[in-house]
């Protein structure tokens, strides 16, 4: 039986209230029942970038970006260890079998790319942010 997933979203703004210079970072962290990896994409410069894969094992994070946020959104995309996606996204950007750096969106197949539906998250210009994957209520 597939188990699917959804995204749940927070903030996390315990640093802002200390009196020293706040983390900047992205993080996702898995609260589902299956390891998944997880890609995202982002501006950079004038131009879109995807990058993956990180594994993320059951009740465990990954920060995906260690600097401040380039942008006030950022895309992600994860799928199971089988390759199917357990989140629900609608932006379609490039990934590849193994881990990647890439540049632009368009013409995934003909770069010998795999198209998938990215989320978009909108980071509302914070300098932190953290994303939960659940397992769905279904």
């Amino acid at each position: 039986m597939r188990l699917f997933h959804r995204i749940a979203f927070i903030v996390s703004a315990e640093l802002c209230l200390l009196p020293v210079a706040a983390h900047a970072e992205f993080v996702a962290c898995n609260r589902s029942f299956d390891v998944v990896n997880i890609a995202i994409g982002r501006k950079v410069g004038d131009e879109f970038q995807t990058e993956g894969w990180w594994t993320v094992g059951t009740n465990q994070c990954a920060t995906m970006i260690k600097e401040d946020l380039p942008a006030r959104y950022i895309y992600v995309y994860a799928q199971d260890v089988f390759g199917r996606p357990v989140t629900d996204g609608d932006v379609p950007m490039c990934v590849s079998t193994r881990k990647f750096t890439i540049r632009g969106l368009g013409d995934c197949w003909s770069r010998g790319l795999v198209s998938a539906d990215f989320t978009e998250i909108d980071t509302g210009e914070a300098n932190r942010w953290t994303i939960f994957l659940e397992p769905s209520q279904e």
